[in-house]
Order: C-alpha cells, then structure tokens, then sequence
C-alpha cells in the first residue's frame, strides 16, 4: 500500500509518501512547501486568503497523487488551524474545495504522535521530546517509553516572528520580548521544570539549527546534535548576523532566514529552564507517528 501524509502546518505544508507492508513503513518521497499560514491569521480567525493558499497546495499534491495513481492521501493540521477561532469553517471550505478531510490535532495528541515518531523505540531511555512548530511547541517528558507529562505552547518560529519582529532579524528589545513570551507560557504550563539532560529535537527549525551549527562550528556534515553551549553560541552570533553569517544561512536555509532566530530563542530558553546537556535533532516527528498510529494502526479509516 501507498499511502500520502500532509502536515498542515503553521509555516510548511508537507506531503511524505511512504510504501507501507506488514506494519512498516518506507519513506518514499517528501516535498515541502513554504506557505506561511500564520501569517494569514488576522484577528485570531484564519482568512479566506490562508484558506485559499493551503487549498492550492492541497490540491496540488492530491494531483500529484492522482497521477501517480496512488489513492490515500490523509490530511491533519496542528497549530495552524488549531489555534484559529474560525477552525470548523477553514476545515468545511477546505473540504469543500479539495474533497480531502481534516484531522486537527489537538496540542495534547500532536505531542504524543510526535513523541511515537520520533522517540519510541528510537530515542534514550528517558527524556525531553521538543516539538517545534511555526505555530505551537509541544514538550513531552518522557521516561522508558511512557509520557509522564505533555504541554503545548502557543508559540512558534513564524508565530513569534509574525507578532514580535518589525524587520528581517529581531532586535535586541524583540529579543527581549520573544523571551519573555516564552518565559510566560513555560511558567504557565510547567512551573517548576526538572533537570532533564537530554532532549530530542523535531521539526524543520531543529533540523536548521543544526545544519548551521555543522557549517558554523565545522563539524561533520551528518552530525544531529546541538549542544546546549553550541546553542547559546548559536544565538549569540546570529543575533545580529554579519554578511558573511547572512550569506550562509541564505545558502544553508534559504526558507528560515526570518524564522531562525525566533526558533533559537526557543530552543535556548527551554533548554536552559530545563537545564538540558543537548538536543539530538530527529529526522522523523508527527507525521511518522500519525501514519502509525492512524494508518499501520489502524485506529482511523
């Protein structure tokens, strides 16, 4: 069977396609595109103009999935329309439009289908899973592979970029803000943080983060761990980048330019609430525990 995974995210729209048999799955082909729908949240409703968008991408890859004859195509959306006021009415006109549902994850069940991707069988023993999304964060300690405890902040690289940066790069007061965004919502939803010494890190500004880090710091290209004091140096030289840094995240992460930073204030401001060690950034996340849990598990038809 092959089957299509699209993650209707805060910044990516993402389309996987894996060939699964006897309960596995083999990642055939991703493509990814860049649309930014936080950026089409307008008074906290998403507009017909962010409808419109991923209703373009949508039926862009069911066409690529009709023409490559392959039937199922799932579709679930997190922060992106999850934190929208108007959220059963974009899913309606989206339905409408591309004949695909919706399944909208809420923060609680997008941080455990990222914790099965990623960490389940894979990760160490115990831990923290830090789910960094354009639109939400979602932090789960786990320890011998059970969840003991989950959160979801509203807040993103796009989100946070969106509400807090004037320009292309945050300055030192919408540092400041950023931070203080962050500090906020982790005090709410976990006041007292344990010392956790090891984190791993899911979605596209981890994976960044670390693709820089390897350029930055030269070390080997396939290396997938970022430090908790490569971290902070990250932050502290692309805070306000020279043209050299600029030339180099341009070449390394053309579609993160704006959103790095804010991403690394996450990072860095989890990690130290936490007192990480490191993070070893995941190739894999929602999407492969979403296929599964809702398709090799059979739980949804």
């Amino acid at each position: 069977m092959i089957c299509g995974i699209v993650d209707l995210g805060s910044n990516t729209i993402r389309l996987s396609i894996y060939q699964c048999e006897d309960g596995r799955a083999q990642l055939l082909m991703n493509r990814k595109v860049t649309a930014g729908l936080a950026d089409y949240v307008v008074d906290g409703e998403m507009s017909p103009q962010g409808i419109r968008v991923a209703c373009d991408v949508l039926e862009e890859y069911r066409t690529l999935m009709d023409n490559l004859r392959f039937p199922r195509l799932r579709v679930f959306a997190t922060a992106s329309l999850r934190n929208v006021s108007n959220t059963a009415e974009a899913v309606t006109q989206i339905q409408e439009t591309t004949g695909l549902s919706v399944d909208v994850l809420s923060g609680t069940e997008e941080g455990r289908l990222s914790f099965l991707g990623a960490v389940q069988g894979n990760g160490p023993e115990e831990g923290l899973l830090i789910d960094l999304g354009g639109g939400s964060t979602e932090l789960v300690e786990y320890r011998r592979g059970d969840i003991l405890s989950s959160c979801s902040l509203s807040l993103g690289s796009l989100s946070l970029f969106s509400r807090y940066v004037s320009r292309l790069h945050p300055t030192r007061e919408e540092r400041r803000a950023i931070r203080g965004q962050i500090r906020e919502q982790l005090e709410r939803h976990v006041p007292q943080p344990p010392a956790i010494r090891h984190a791993c890190g899911v979605g596209g500004t981890a994976r960044a983060a670390c693709k820089v880090a390897n350029l930055l710091f030269q070390r080997p290209r396939e290396c997938h761990v970022l430090s908790a004091r490569e971290l902070r140096q990250l932050v502290k030289r692309l805070k306000e980048p020279s043209r050299e840094d600029l030339h180099l995240l341009l070449k390394a992460v053309p579609d993160r330019v704006h959103t790095l930073i804010p991403g690394l204030l996450v990072l860095d401001t989890v990690a130290r609430a936490y007192q990480l060690e490191d993070i070893a950034v995941s190739r894999c996340g929602v999407r492969e525990g979403y296929l599964q849990d809702r398709v090799l598990g059979g739980t949804a038809q």
